[in-house]
């Protein structure tokens, strides 16, 4: 067995936040609801949390991480928020890697728009 079949995972399924995000400044001045789903590959495996919750990444503190960073932000782009909360994740929590789906509820002949990004911890 390869250690990426022994890999924990962590999803976090449609985390809703409402943010100010958008090209035309129209678009900027209303907060709009984003939905993320989230893929956290933690430092530690699974075997090695001892059933110990400061062993373990607390989604929950994800969660209102995600909220608070994303709040802050006025960005255009959703791959400009996406690439950055990856990297703000990557550096608040224990985890490896992170794959992070943005969703978008803005064009009226679709459901949503999306972007995925997948960022790892750097070395060093």
């Amino acid at each position: 067995m390869g250690s990426d079949e022994l890999d924990s995972l962590i999803h976090i399924q449609r985390l809703e936040v409402f943010a100010h995000i958008g090209v035309p400044d129209q678009e900027l001045a209303t907060p709009q609801r984003l939905t993320f789903n989230l893929t956290l590959w933690p430092m530690r495996s699974s075997l090695d949390l001892q059933d110990e919750i400061g062993r373990a990444v607390n989604y929950a503190s994800v969660c209102e991480e995600v909220k608070n960073f994303v709040g802050q932000r006025r960005d255009r782009l959703i791959e400009t928020l996406a690439d950055a909360l990856a990297a703000r994740l990557l550096e608040a929590f224990e985890i490896r890697r992170i794959t992070i789906e943005l969703r978008k509820y803005i064009l009226p002949d679709v459901e949503f728009v999306s972007v995925t990004v997948t960022r790892e911890r750097r070395e060093g």
